[in-house]
């Protein structure tokens, strides 16, 4: 075991994890960071997200959650004056466990570290579509934007375009609402890929008035050119259902299991309980970013979280310094 006793170790280095790191290491903490290694990095939200157009000044910036923390990693290192302050670790926390007031943390080499507070910045990930019992027909399509996951992020996209959602429970009626209010496509749809539709009668009403058009057949392909265009969704029956740009409405994987081995307690969806600091229900342990219940699942919510939650730890590494130099004086 590591003998040093970090003051905040953050785990994850998408949008929540390398602001909370950053922030913690402007605040003169001691602070490591586990950047995840080969495996939690492929299933990582944020290694997807190739392109962010509905924040300021990153219209040009090419995956730009990656770009961020490697630069903002860089900046740290070499030109911060905080070097001292700062280790990365690159692997993933396969371990977290609470003895006395101390964390500690095993990696997925097997080294350990011991932290007095921790930030959990794991994020969740979308749950794809399946296409003859595989998502590998969809990621294509998926990568290069023409089926997306976040209506806040990219609903804009949905103008002047035959759109659809992929579910069949309330999220992907709603949404397909939503698209019609919000931005009036040419047609909408649902596609239920053969599950029967499973929403509010005040929904279906919505669904009913706004002549959104339900598919229930299974998707048996996707026709178009995934680099250039989507063209449609080919049924089981040989039929074509035109389709230009569509959301994928099907839940999450909430990557909470950190936070379950210490037993913190956790919504429905998995999300982490946390307050309005991100403190969870496991005094000293924080959440932020996507896995945090009641947040936005946007970059610049991660960062506010991330923020909240290190001042807020600083705040009490301060109040014990403090006490501790009245009673010294």
């Amino acid at each position: 075991m590591t003998q040093e006793l970090f003051e905040i170790a953050v785990i994850g280095a998408g949008a929540a994890g390398q602001m909370a790191a950053l922030r913690s290491v402007l605040n003169n903490r001691n602070t490591i960071v586990f950047k995840g290694d080969a495996k939690t990095n492929k299933r990582a939200r944020g290694t997807w997200v190739s392109k962010v157009v509905n924040m300021p000044y990153t219209h040009s910036v090419a995956r730009p959650i990656s770009a961020g923390t490697r630069d903002t990693f860089k900046w740290i290192k070499e030109e911060s004056g905080f070097d001292d302050k700062f280790t990365e670790i690159a692997a993933a926390v396969s371990s977290l466990k609470k003895e006395a007031e101390i964390f500690v943390l095993e990696d997925s080499k097997g080294e350990t570290y011991q932290a007095r507070y921790v930030v959990l910045a794991t994020g969740i990930m979308d749950m794809q579509p399946e296409i003859n019992g595989s998502i590998e027909p969809v990621l294509p399509f998926a990568n290069n934007g023409h089926i997306d996951y976040c209506l806040r992020c990219d609903g804009h996209h949905a103008r002047g375009k035959i759109t659809a959602t992929i579910g069949h429970k309330g999220p992907a009626a709603w949404v397909a609402a939503m698209l019609h209010e919000r931005y009036q496509p040419p047609e909408t749809k649902i596609f239920t890929n053969g599950e029967q539709p499973a929403w509010s009668d005040e929904v279906a009403e919505l669904v009913k008035t706004y002549k959104i058009k339900v598919i229930e057949q299974k998707i048996t392909s996707i026709k178009g050119d995934p680099k250039t265009k989507m063209e449609a969704f080919v049924l089981e029956d040989g039929s074509e259902e035109p389709v230009e740009f569509a959301f994928a409405m099907l839940g999450q994987i909430a990557y909470n299991e950190l936070a379950l081995e210490l037993g913190a307690e956790v919504t429905d969806r998995g999300n982490v309980i946390a307050n309005d600091k991100g403190e969870t229900t496991v005094p000293s342990f924080y959440v932020a970013g996507d896995l945090r219940d009641g947040g936005k699942y946007q970059i610049y919510t991660a960062w506010d979280q991330a923020v909240d939650s290190v001042d807020d730890i600083d705040a009490k590494l301060r109040l014990e310094l403090r006490q501790r130099q009245l009673l010294s004086s």
